[in-house]
């Protein structure tokens, strides 16, 4: 087994080879190789276990990262001038190495990134919901996992692991792994996690639910119990499990 490294911003791990999206890695997200065919690498994400197929021509050498990407999204642009050209984009997550720094940017493989949309690389966030917000508007995608494209299961991941809480890629298994289970009863508080079959939402605020969902096709806040009831009516079922982390 051969431990490697994403080297573009955003791959789709998939389920077989030219298969359907199971979920994504970020650029400096690290892997372990356990198979290979062709051009293609089954590999097993080390920030969550999450196995799947990925095209080998994406992964190179394992670098320490030194920075991850605190913003949104940012560019690494050609100088370390914000008026030259953009080389890529990054999500939010998305680690990086610094080779030298200026006043304002931090140079990486790809290009100079603004220090700004930068953290250092093993600093924490402290609130998941918090962070879950920097993604308000991103447009919903299957298995997604980047300001580029999210489900509901990866938004709630990106806020826990950048809080240093372990957590699983998909809902179901969130739904066994994380917090504690509540009573029906129990008043909803920000930072709690409401389950369906299927899908999970953050709790955001008294009677506020902020989640990615196909009914608005983006992360987006909704009245929790106007959601509830629309889950409901669409034939969804209940809410499965209140959980508090």
């Amino acid at each position: 087994m051969t431990m490697q490294r994403v080297i573009r911003p955003v791959v789709d791990l998939l389920y077989d080879p030219n298969g359907p999206r199971d979920r994504q890695l970020l650029y400096g997200d690290t892997v372990t190789i356990t198979e290979t065919s062709d051009r293609w690498s089954r590999v097993t994400s080390d920030k969550d276990d999450y196995s799947g197929w990925i095209a080998s021509e994406v992964l190179g050498t394992p670098e320490p990262a030194t920075h991850y990407v605190k913003a949104p999204a940012t560019h690494a642009y050609l100088k370390a001038d914000m008026k030259t050209p953009d080389r890529a984009s990054l999500s939010f997550g998305s680690k990086v190495r610094a080779l030298s720094e200026t006043e304002r940017f931090v140079e990486t493989d790809l290009g100079f990134i603004p220090k700004v949309h930068l953290a250092s690389d093993g600093s924490q966030m402290t609130d998941p919901v918090a962070v879950a917000e920097l993604f308000l508007g991103t447009p919903y995608l299957w298995g997604g996992n980047s300001r580029f494209g999210v489900d509901c299961s990866g938004l709630v991941q990106a806020g826990l692991l950048a809080c240093g809480i372990a957590c699983p890629g998909d809902s179901g298994d969130q739904e066994r792994a994380l917090g504690e289970d509540l009573p029906e009863s129990t008043p909803a508080k920000r930072g709690d996690l409401l389950f369906w079959k299927g899908h999970v939402a953050w709790v955001a605020g008294e009677n506020l639910l902020l989640h990615a969902n196909a009914y608005h096709m983006a992360v987006a806040f909704e009245p929790m119990d106007k959601a509830i009831a629309r889950i409901i009516s669409q034939g969804d079922g209940p809410v499965t499990s209140h959980k508090r982390l």
